[in-house]
């Protein structure tokens, strides 16, 4: 469990990287990036900083590399900004939360249809045997 100071600092990454990543780095690889989330280490020594990309595979990967080749600026922006005595190594690690997301949605449309089939046999679907195969007590005592 992270603690408070942790979150805090992740989050401050988070809105350090965010702002530097809107005013642009000069690299034509870079797509639109969205970083999603930041996880310090217990020792505030490492940074692991999560990202979206809008776009195609060609697109993450540009990005992935642009975002590599940045790594040591973009750590120096954060070492100006935070009031911490050692500035925490970032890494950079793509976000699958779309294609997750994609994912749990078409399972979840495959789920509702197989409901409507299921629905759908029952609705036309008639006993074996009798209504009601269970011999109630009642129905032993009239028969004595």
């Amino acid at each position: 469990m992270a603690s408070e100071r942790q979150a805090r600092l992740g989050d401050r990454i988070r809105v350090i990287l965010a702002e530097r990543l809107e005013k642009g780095l000069r690299d034509p690889r870079l797509g639109f990036v969205t970083i999603t989330d930041v996880r310090v280490t217990g020792d505030l020594q490492h940074a692991s900083v999560f990202y979206t990309v809008l776009g195609s595979a060609e697109e993450r990967e540009g990005s992935a590399q642009a975002l590599k080749a940045a790594t040591g600026m973009l750590r120096s922006e954060v070492g100006k900004q935070l009031n911490v005595r050692l500035t925490p190594s970032l890494e950079f690690i793509l976000d699958a939360i779309p294609e997750n997301a994609g994912h749990i949605e078409d399972l979840l449309r495959e789920a509702r249809e197989r409901d409507q089939a299921v629905a759908g046999l029952a609705s036309s679907a008639t006993y074996a045997g009798d209504a009601d195969p269970y011999v109630k007590p009642r129905e032993l005592d009239d028969e004595d």
